[in-house]
């Protein structure tokens, strides 16, 4: 089987050819994990992903709804640190799933993402005011990263000055979460990391236990279903999934999205001129370089043949978001970012925000951000610019994620 090169900094700048050889040439590519047992597949065509994402009982999330009893009886219990960062609902199977799914629902309501558009506007203005005379800044650090950050913690109800440091624990979890090498010294750190976090979120459980408030964490305190509610534990892992779905991805959908737009002048000019284009340009964005680059992984509950290849039982699977959302079979022209592809009623949906049961709890509140933070930015800073060649740019590492770490802007 031909080999991939899909690691290192040089992928990562820009890893749209080698998906673009893998979709053409071997669209299922497996290769084994550092253990040399374990086969994790890349799927990378649109069809394949999509039929993956549909297939929530042949493709799990919880590695142990693939095993026997008598494999499930020797599997090593997680560490805590680990338990928390992934015993969340993204990374379960029904019935978990369905049930955490339904007590979060009752809370994050359409009602209580849209009463938060004029706080987003708010924040978005008053971080370019905090710049606008400069004439440039890191478009990154000072506006995409924390834009939604201030928004995730408004909802759940955690002050605003403590907003920086759910910013600092959102991007330990993230790498801690994202990486395979769980070296004995980032174990320690994520452990250091989750008994920071754990602390601060028993005191304001507590308080809010104690008084009531109109945020999530209040109604996630009280939702129940059925006489059910959220054990603690569930509680600590639902705000760590809110608060790194809530924060990173939308931080990334902007970063990715305004660099998108300042390489293609000429749809930046058409949305300045009819910012009301903003909701097909949010779709663009997310299809074109979307902020999750691969899925969280899914596992084969049974062996399968997909193609010419067999998947078989206990198999890793990663699904080429960033892949499959440029595949020529669905796309027209797909490596050209076209603000108004998504006025199209038969354009396909893309896979930035997943699909099936496990489509991103968030997607409403994201879309708003990304729609208000971008318009904002182009009408406010209207001669926005880079400030840096974009073959300097730095993207980040993480397997999953399409970041990067910095975006030099410039204005007049």
């Amino acid at each position: 089987m031909k080999s991939f090169n899909i690691f290192g900094p040089e992928f990562k700048a820009n890893p749209h050819p080698v998906y673009a050889d893998m979709r053409a040439e071997c669209p299922l590519y497996g290769r084994l994990l550092a253990d040399g047992s374990t086969t994790i597949w890349f799927v990378t065509r649109y069809a394949d992903v999509e039929a993956i994402l549909r297939d929530h009982q042949t493709f799990v999330k919880d590695l142990r709804s693939t095993m026997t009893e008598e494999e499930l009886a020797s599997y090593p219990e997680q560490p805590p640190q680990i338990r928390l960062l992934a015993n969340h609902m993204v990374n379960m199977d029904p019935p978990n799933h369905t049930r955490l799914r339904s007590l979060v629902n009752k809370v994050f309501t359409s009602q209580r993402v849209e009463a938060l558009r004029p706080r987003v506007q708010a924040i978005a203005d008053e971080l370019i005011d905090q710049v606008a005379s400069r004439g440039r800044m890191d478009l990154i650090d000072e506006y995409a990263l924390p834009l939604p950050i201030r928004v995730i913690t408004q909802l759940l109800g955690i002050p605003t000055a403590d907003s920086r440091r759910f910013h600092t624990w959102s991007h330990a979890f993230v790498t801690s979460a994202a990486t395979t090498q769980r070296s004995q010294k980032k174990l320690a750190r994520a452990g250091r990391m989750i008994d920071d976090f754990t602390s601060y979120m028993s005191s304001l459980f507590a308080l809010r236990r104690a008084e009531p408030q109109d945020d999530l964490i209040s109604s996630l305190l009280q939702a129940e279903e059925a006489g059910d509610k959220l054990t603690e534990e569930e509680l600590f892992s639902m705000v760590i999934l809110l608060v790194v779905s809530g924060h990173e991805t939308v931080a990334n959908t902007i970063g990715n999205g305004m660099l998108a737009l300042l390489q293609y002048p000429d749809q930046r000019t058409r949305l300045q001129a009819d910012p009301t284009l903003i909701e097909s340009a949010v779709e663009e964005m997310m299809r074109y370089d979307g902020s999750m680059e691969r899925a969280t992984l899914r596992f084969a509950a049974k062996d399968i043949t997909m193609g010419n290849q067999t998947i078989q039982r206990g198999d890793a699977v990663s699904l080429v978001l960033g892949a499959a959302n440029r595949d020529p079979e669905i796309y027209n022209n797909p490596d050209h970012f076209d603000i108004t592809r998504y006025q199209a009623a038969h354009c396909k949906r893309h896979m930035g925000l997943g699909w099936g049961i496990h489509y991103c709890l968030g997607a409403q509140l994201g879309r708003m951000e990304v729609a208000i933070a971008v318009n904002t930015l182009l009408q406010r800073l209207p001669t926005i610019a880079l400030d840096i060649e974009p073959s300097n740019l730095r993207w980040r590492s993480i397997p999953v994620v399409r970041s990067m770490v910095h975006l030099p802007v410039r204005w007049s």
